[in-house]
């Protein structure tokens, strides 16, 4: 038998042998999983976590996304189903989910009303639900695999989103006019641009904007948000590090006011802001 010590120092010379960047990092995720979110104590490791835990590292080591690994993700406060079918959220999500929720800050609605186009997993929709509880939010996702892991995160948090099955260029008609914020992580990866394996494991319709910018959805999805928006409402999307230009262009173009970009930790550009004028 072999320790935790042995163990983790196998996976990571396996992990770094396949050209992973972060080996260390898996490895110990993959390890405290398998032991049950205990601490690694410097025993034996048992049969059966040895077992476990070779298996989920040979699975990190042909690039599966250790999300599905571990059939978990975690974005901001949530600890969300993560399954294939589904976009795996991204740490710099959890910055546009701020933006979002600071613009609900700012407003003196008591009740605002929130739409997440594009809703994948409902991360967004859920985080903004969960961490401001007056809102009203709606998620709406077209794809069938990832609209019924949403409803089941939905169900984990009792259920504080409405969740639709629509088309998001054309989806809540009854609200048009009436949202306070509408916030999206659309598709937006050019069809010509290599992606990571990794990301590679998404779905296609999560990752591929359309158009040889990858903004064709985009740039549909900020005209359904000057439908959607009332007055002084406020448009979140998130996008590429090179598309900030282009949308905020197409921002002015549709008549909102305010647009800017922000950016995320590294100084990316990573999402537009805009507000429909009053």
């Amino acid at each position: 038998m072999v320790t935790w010590g042995e163990k983790l120092r196998g996976a990571r010379g396996l992990l770094s042998d396949a050209g992973l960047p972060s080996p260390d990092v898996d490895a110990r995720l993959l390890a405290e999983w398998c032991a049950g979110y205990v601490p690694l104590a410097s025993e034996h490791v048992t049969v059966e976590l040895e077992r476990k835990f070779d298996e989920a590292v040979s699975r990190r080591a042909h690039h599966e996304p250790i999300q599905h690994i571990m059939g978990v993700m975690w974005f901001r406060y949530l600890e969300l189903i993560s399954t294939p079918g589904a976009f795996i959220v991204r740490p710099e999500t959890e910055m546009v989910a701020q933006a979002g929720i600071d613009a609900l800050t700012r407003m003196s609605t008591s009740n605002p009303v929130v739409v997440d186009l594009c809703t994948g997993s409902g991360a967004i929709a859920l985080a903004i639900a969960t961490e401001v509880p007056t809102s009203q939010v709606w998620g709406v996702e077209r794809d069938e695999k990832a609209f019924e892991i949403a409803c089941e995160n939905n169900k984990k948090y009792g259920s504080p989103v409405t969740f639709i099955f629509d088309d998001a260029r054309g989806a809540l008609p009854e609200l048009a006019g009436k949202v306070d914020l509408v916030i999206t992580n659309p598709p937006y990866v050019p069809q010509s641009q290599n992606v990571p394996q990794d990301v590679s494991c998404d779905p296609s319709m999560a990752l591929y904007g359309g158009g040889e910018d990858g903004l064709d959805l985009p740039r549909e999805l900020v005209r359904r948000a000057v439908t959607l928006l009332k007055a002084g409402g406020v448009l979140i999307m998130e996008h590429g590090d090179d598309q900030g230009v282009a949308l905020v262009q197409e921002a002015h173009s549709c008549g909102l006011v305010n647009v800017a970009t922000g950016v995320d930790l590294t100084g990316r550009d990573r999402w537009l802001y805009a507000e429909r004028g009053e």
